[in-house]
């Protein structure tokens, strides 16, 4: 592909991104399986080219207003002012990109000519940003970072801003982490154990997963490793009855089943559940390929599920790791940053406070309820677990470092009354974790 055509690829797949809300990665997958011709080294360059703009976007759209032009910040904008800004793409060499060529992106305008040659050699932070535009999240989160980490702000965004490493958990079921490793180096990958969780191995790069005999044969799961962390902290043990309260596509719930295997599979009861019913059949082939056969899933309803008032007070454990503003996951879907605004977070906390009565309910008398979300919002964390104990007083939080001893090992990071992660702190993504104990 000519560098045309390639920046031609990078605004279609930046339009799609801001189109939807399909994360990036996603959408980068389906883009070149359709474009077989695009070479290893076409891919990488967009992909690369996509992922800088979005992770600079504040930045871009900073600029592209302080030009005074009045453009708009869209995908063909934020690529010219990408490549004058950071990429240092002199005018002339912009304007032979947008030559309107065959697959190039057409002619630049007048107004976007003026655009390249006002910005070409701007630097890409300017003493002027505000602290939101520069470190790149929404303004209107600012307060609730800047309460939560104070001083130490600035670092932690910039790390959630970092590209994500590829994390595996070993499926217990079909290996050891030293099978795994095994297996995964026959195909040429490198992998090392996770600091933190004892079934992660953390791979070199971002190879090709899915044609390995180590992923197709079951033997490792895609995850991050607080996502696994999360269902360690669970404390799920064969026999037991648990629920994934919000199962989604059903990686914790897979990794609930591991910790339940018993002799000729899953010893006790282990519901998968979920609002949507499109999620419980696409979790059917994660199952299989695990060899998690036991699994119940059951598709729920959002209000008033009979299945939920039926087994009221028989679950030993139940995970609630609830819809959020995925402010933890950044590093993994850039877009997401920008997708939410007050409004949505108000109504993420009423659904969040329904979610933990309607899972509460299930909790039986000595039973844990384990709240979780991808979230680093304190008004989605410790301000909803404040809210579960003032209202449904019959639960008790447990203090962190004695969970953590119990059902992970050694000393929890950092030690807390609460479990939180983050790509600054533990080389996570971000994550919120309160257990809690129904009283007897």
């Amino acid at each position: 592909m000519t560098p045309g055509a390639r920046a031609q690829a990078a605004i279609e797949l930046l339009t799609a991104v801001w189109d939807g809300a399909t994360p990036p990665d996603v959408l980068t997958d389906a883009y070149f399986r359709k474009r077989r011709y695009a070479g290893s080294g076409d891919r990488r360059a967009i992909t690369a080219q996509v992922y800088n703009v979005l992770r600079r976007r504040a930045r871009l759209d900073w600029w592209i207003e302080r030009t005074g032009l009045g453009l708009e910040p869209g995908p063909r904008n934020r690529v010219i002012a990408d490549l004058a800004v950071a990429e240092r793409t002199a005018p002339d060499d912009l304007a032979a990109l947008f030559s309107g060529a065959r697959h190039c992106p057409a002619a630049m305008s007048e107004a976007e000519t003026a655009l390249a040659d006002s910005l070409y050699g701007r630097p890409l932070r300017h003493r002027d940003m505000p602290r939101p535009v520069a470190f790149e999240y929404p303004g209107w989160m600012d307060a609730s970072f800047t309460a939560l980490w104070g001083d130490n702000l600035e670092t932690e965004i910039a790390a959630l801003n970092q590209p994500a490493p590829v994390d595996l958990r070993v499926n217990t079921l079909k290996a050891t982490p030293e099978q795994a490793q095994e297996s995964l180096a026959q195909a040429f990958i490198e992998a090392q154990p996770t600091p933190l969780s004892p079934l992660g191995l953390r791979v070199d790069g971002h190879p090709r997963l899915g044609g390995t005999e180590a992923f197709k044969r079951g033997y490792v799961e895609i995850q991050d490793e607080g996502s696994q962390l999360l269902a360690l902290l669970v404390g799920a043990r064969p026999g037991m009855t648990v629920v994934d309260f919000c199962a989604g596509a059903g990686g914790k719930t897979l990794a609930l089943a591991a910790a339940m295997a018993g002799d000729g599979g899953i010893s006790g009861r282990l519901f998968g559940c979920d609002v949507s019913a499109n999620r419980m059949e696409r979790m059917q082939g994660r199952i299989k390929r695990a060899g998690a056969f036991g699994v119940k899933r059951r598709t729920i309803a959002a209000r008033d599920d009979n299945w939920v008032r039926e087994n009221a007070g028989r679950a030993d454990r139940v995970l609630a790791d609830v819809p959020c503003t995925g402010t933890g996951t950044w590093r993994r879907d850039v877009n997401a940053k920008w997708r939410f605004q007050p409004t949505d977070l108000d109504e993420l906390k009423a659904i969040q406070q329904r979610i933990l009565a309607d899972a509460g309910s299930l909790v039986k008398p000595g039973g844990r309820l384990v709240y979780a979300t991808c979230s680093l919002l304190q008004e989605e964390n410790e301000q909803q677990l404040g809210w579960l104990v003032e209202n449904h007083p019959e639960f008790e939080p447990l203090a962190m470092p004695d969970v953590w001893a119990e059902t992970v090992g050694g000393p929890a990071p950092p030690a807390g009354p609460c479990l939180r992660l983050s790509p600054a702190t533990t080389g996570t993504d971000g994550f919120f974790c309160a257990v809690l104990e129904r009283r007897k």
